[in-house]
């Protein structure tokens, strides 16, 4: 087996840094569409708290199925392993955007481990069909 060199090496981290700066350009921008979507909807249908809820939910899991995928179609192997990447790297920037904005954590931990699973598993089932 051959050794990579230094330059090598680097390059080889670089690529995959850009997979995961596609993966969650593609995640975050997913996001925001079904987020103005969903204000819509709100807004012209008057949904109560239970819709938005549930609108929530399902754009967490839609955006980092999406993220999978895309970090999937770049892997090409691994491919649930990244998901899963994914999927625990948007709860991350998201866990710290809410952090930086209220100063703590809003709701209790339920709340916390359920997003995390639903972002995880997200990012977990697109890199699986990708």
């Amino acid at each position: 087996m051959e050794k990579m060199t230094k330059q090598e090496q680097n390059v080889h981290v670089n690529i995959k840094a850009a997979w995961v700066l596609k993966s969650m350009l593609g995640a975050y921008l997913v996001t925001g569409i079904l987020l103005l979507a969903l204000a819509f909807f709100m807004y012209q249908f008057h949904w109560d708290e239970g819709k938005l809820s549930i609108g929530i939910i399902v754009i967490y899991v839609v955006s980092n199925f999406i993220g999978g995928f895309i970090i999937g179609k770049c892997a090409k192997s691994r491919k649930f392993l990244w998901g899963l990447a994914s999927g625990l790297l948007y709860f991350g920037i998201l866990l710290l955007i809410s952090l930086a904005f209220y100063r703590s954590l809003k709701d209790d931990g339920a709340n916390a481990m359920l997003t995390l699973a639903l972002c995880a598993g997200g990012g977990t089932l697109g890199g699986m069909l990708s």
